[in-house]
């Protein structure tokens, strides 16, 4: 390589760092911004996130402290005076109250409270799911069967997170309207439904027997 031509090379390196300093200058403020926003935004996201988590644990602190109360009406009356922040955290204190209440034998209160938030369109769907269902069981025996029958089928639908226990609740109902041989047919698809939990299972074996039926010889293998 000439003299000449490294010469030139160097300028016209020069030339290109003079025009990035230059630009630097000009529009460095706009790189800036964007670091800072990046930082400020991750910082923004921690800071939410662990304000959520200390909510929670207080919630949960509040919660534990209203259930110590040796009373069911002492521990109902705490619950309802603690402020859930969220409505997911209502309904859940709304869910504790109702079996608090059932407990203590406040049948309508309790059933009531779940119908509150099995009908609040605003919660996500589980909340509603276990409401319903909860509220079913605290209706016992003194609503009937067939009306029972109408709701737990409303839940034992395919998608429904709470669909095998409510197919446990039917075959129950079958039992109570003298249908033995319908229970123990719900109670065998139940034993080999994949969505049923172990203890669920077992639960069905048990009825099974106890109904005068056998588990089919693939479960008990």
């Amino acid at each position: 390589m000439s003299d000449s031509d490294s010469f030139i090379e160097e300028v016209t390196e020069e030339v290109r760092r003079d025009r990035l300093y230059g630009y630097l200058k000009r529009y460095g403020w706009i790189a800036a911004l964007i670091i800072l926003g990046i930082v400020g935004g991750a910082a923004w996201s921690e800071w939410q996130k662990a304000q959520t988590e200390a909510a929670a644990q207080a919630l949960g602190d509040e919660i534990l402290s209203a259930l110590d109360s040796p009373e069911p009406q002492a521990r109902i009356d705490a619950l309802g005076e603690i402020d859930a922040g969220s409505p997911g955290g209502s309904a859940m204190l709304q869910l504790l109250i109702a079996a608090e209440q059932a407990q203590d034998g406040q049948t309508e209160a309790a059933t009531g409270a779940l119908a509150g938030v099995a009908s609040n369109g605003e919660l996500p769907q589980i909340y509603r799911q276990i409401a319903a269902f909860k509220a079913l069981l605290a209706q016992g025996t003194e609503t009937p069967a067939a009306e029972r029958r109408i709701g737990f089928e409303n839940l034992a639908v395919p998608g429904n997170t709470l669909r095998a226990l409510a197919e446990e609740q039917l075959a129950l109902i079958d039992v109570e309207e003298g249908d033995t041989d319908g229970a123990i047919t719900r109670l065998t698809r139940l034993i080999d439904d994949a969505e049923a939990t172990e203890g669920l299972r077992q639960r069905a074996r048990q009825l099974i027997v106890a109904l005068g039926g056998e588990p089919s010889e693939t479960d008990a293998t």
